[in-house]
């Protein structure tokens, strides 16, 4: 109708000509536009917005009308709809990562009850209870499984496109994929505990932290609004009262409230408001499909200005699977009495150390026996009673403080090592060998590519070990012999130091409060641990600390794109403001510069998306 009506004029077509058929005519055109937006206004005024960007358009398209700009007011709000909608696609093609992980929660779970299965919901399954899933199927809850081996796709959770191997009574994750038979899964945790469910409230609350440019554009908005409105006032009022003082100036008020009406139009602030949310949104959708999971732009904002990283060794550089490599004993114990003491007291560890001793233990036919008494002392080690003999399990810091003798070549030795004192006397020691992820030099060789010059490791392992390690990965300054507190009075003391901005990258779980310390803290493998998804501003999915990398270009690649968008919107708008104050530009260059302007810059934002060297 719009184009018709232009067309009708331009060809001088009579019966158009006459004012009452042209209002008809173009005011048909403009409601179906303008009674979306028109509810949107009546909606923010009745919540105390007075001064909105709805509201803009429609005092501008009526005072078009008013005037008898028809076209212009029809114009107006038909190309800010079509901005609206093109806002709408581009925050759902945004959506679309986050949405994908929603939609892996599976619906039903095959439990097995008394030899039979039957499909009950998720939320009804209890932990302990059996769950079948077939091959192709996804896993619903989290367990350990319960048979042989089994492989499975783990890309929905981190992003690891090579099927993983899960062994027996290792633990099944929601969201994984049975790729080659039918398991069964005792369930440990209720859904809304599980790893996924987690992980879900995680992303699905990344939005509502804002990051701090986010922040300052919607009070800039609120401020911007009504400013923008009380000016378009006076530039129809000033004039006026300037040729009723000076009496030689020609005032003509349908030019100067056309003037006001491309300054209300121009002024529109929807390509900021809209644009740079959609640019953090964006870069967190990017994060997540690389199997980095921000909790907000405000973290995407902060990783930005990182230029210290501080790695913990074991579990973030290292694998963390310790393998037994020698266990030496004094000349009155055996090698078989030295283990299963070390292992009984270990048996109900989750740390690696104490299982990789374990699972040794078992393999080698050794028994375990029933500990009491167990008191563990974090960064040491635990003392215990074992077949009535007082056992002291730890390192050799332990044994000092336990006032037990041990040789002086336990602090020398190569590799890790778990010292063991019978009764008060030094028994033996087992030693374990630790083995650097296959990214780690990477890792380290991708920071320093993007300036991140200042990084650290630190470790409770031995200084031997440690700058062993530290001397492969290239990292100058390494740190061993660290309680937890001990790391956490480092990074205090590197805070106090001069333009140190800090990520803390640990395992999530002896390193929280260095966590929660750091100016970013970014916990690996968080999948299992409640610590990481708890403490930690960033959660590294895959296992990979190269993520750290991707996770700062991310970061800086959005503050760009966030500050191109804040460019352009405001150089546009200030130019087509300047001449439409002056006369010398109409509603349609205001259009453009909103919502031309606002489009450009939503593209602009989706670039992120498209960016796969990122990841």
């Amino acid at each position: 109708m719009l184009a018709l009506g232009v067309g009708f004029n331009i060809a001088g077509v009579s019966f158009f000509q006459l004012r009452e058929v042209a209002f008809v005519w173009f005011l048909a055109a403009y409601l179906p536009v303008a009674l979306p937006v028109l509810k949107e206004a009546w909606k923010e005024v009745k919540h105390g917005a007075y001064f909105n960007e709805f509201t803009l358009m429609f005092i501008a398209t009526i005072g078009a009308f008013a005037i008898g700009e028809y076209p212009e007011g029809v114009a107006v709000m038909l190309f800010y709809s079509i901005g609206e909608h093109f806002q709408e696609k581009a925050l759902t093609k945004a959506r679309a990562n986050i949405s994908d992980l929603v939609d892996i929660h599976p619906e039903t779970a095959t439990l097995v009850h008394e030899g039979r299965t039957i499909q009950v919901s998720p939320e009804t399954v209890q932990p302990g209870d059996i769950i079948e899933v077939k091959a192709g199927e996804r896993v619903p809850l989290d367990g350990y499984l319960c048979h042989d081996t089994a492989d499975f796709n783990t890309a929905a959770l981190t992003g690891e496109s090579l099927p993983r191997t899960i062994l027996p009574d290792d633990e099944v994750l929601a969201g994984m994929i049975s790729v080659n038979r039918t398991v069964r899964i005792r369930v440990n945790r209720p859904l809304k505990d599980s790893a996924l469910s987690r992980i879900l409230k995680l992303v699905e609350d990344a939005s509502d932290r804002k990051a701090p440019t986010e922040l300052f554009i919607r009070k800039f908005a609120r401020i911007y609004t009504p400013t923008v409105t009380g000016m378009a006032v006076l530039i129809v009022l000033l004039p006026y009262l300037w040729s009723l003082a000076s009496g030689t100036f020609s005032y003509d008020f349908s030019d100067w409230l056309y003037r006001s009406l491309v300054f209300l139009v121009v002024s529109c602030p929807c390509a900021l408001v809209v644009s740079i949310p959609l640019s953090y949104f964006s870069g967190i959708g990017v994060a997540s499909r690389a199997g980095i999971l921000f909790k907000g732009g405000n973290y995407l904002d902060a990783i930005t200005s990182i230029n210290t990283v501080v790695f913990d060794k074991t579990g973030t550089l290292t694998q963390g699977s310790f393998e037994v490599q020698d266990c030496r004993t004094e000349t009155d114990f055996t090698r078989e009495e030295v283990i299963a003491w070390v292992a009984s007291a270990e048996q109900n560890s989750i740390h690696p150390i104490a299982k990789a001793i374990v699972d040794y233990a078992l393999r080698s036919d050794i028994s375990l026996s029933p500990v009491r008494e167990v008191k563990e002392a974090a960064g040491y080690g635990l003392t215990c009673s074992v077949d009535a003999r007082d056992i002291v399990v730890g390192n050799a810091k332990l044994l000092s403080r336990q006032n037990i003798a041990y040789p002086p070549e336990l602090d020398n030795l190569e590799g890790t090592l778990v010292a063991c004192a019978v009764n008060g006397r030094y028994a033996g020691c087992i030693v374990l060998s630790d083995v650097l992820k296959t990214d780690a030099v990477e890792a380290i060789r991708a920071l320093k590519k993007l300036n991140i010059a200042h990084i650290e490791m630190l470790s409770g392992d031995k200084q031997s070990i440690v700058t062993n390690f530290a001397r492969k990965l290239g990292i100058t300054k390494a740190y061993g012999d660290l309680l937890p507190e001990g790391k956490a009075r480092h990074l205090e003391d590197l805070r106090k130091k001069a333009n140190h901005r800090i990520a803390f990258v640990g395992d999530g779980i002896n390193d929280s409060p260095v966590l929660a310390l750091s100016d970013v803290g970014i916990a690996m493998g968080g999948l299992g641990s409640d610590a990481a998804i708890e403490t930690a501003d960033v959660v590294i999915q895959t296992d990979q600390p190269s993520k750290v990398a991707t996770a700062i270009r991310i970061g800086r690649r959005t503050r760009n794109i966030v500050w191109q968008n804040i460019v352009l919107a405001l150089g546009v708008k200030i130019v087509v403001l300047t001449l439409g104050t002056l006369g010398m530009a109409t509603l349609w260059e205001a259009v453009f510069a909103d919502v031309g302007v606002a489009l450009l810059a939503i593209l602009n934002a989706l670039r992120l998306q498209q960016t796969n060297r990122l990841i």
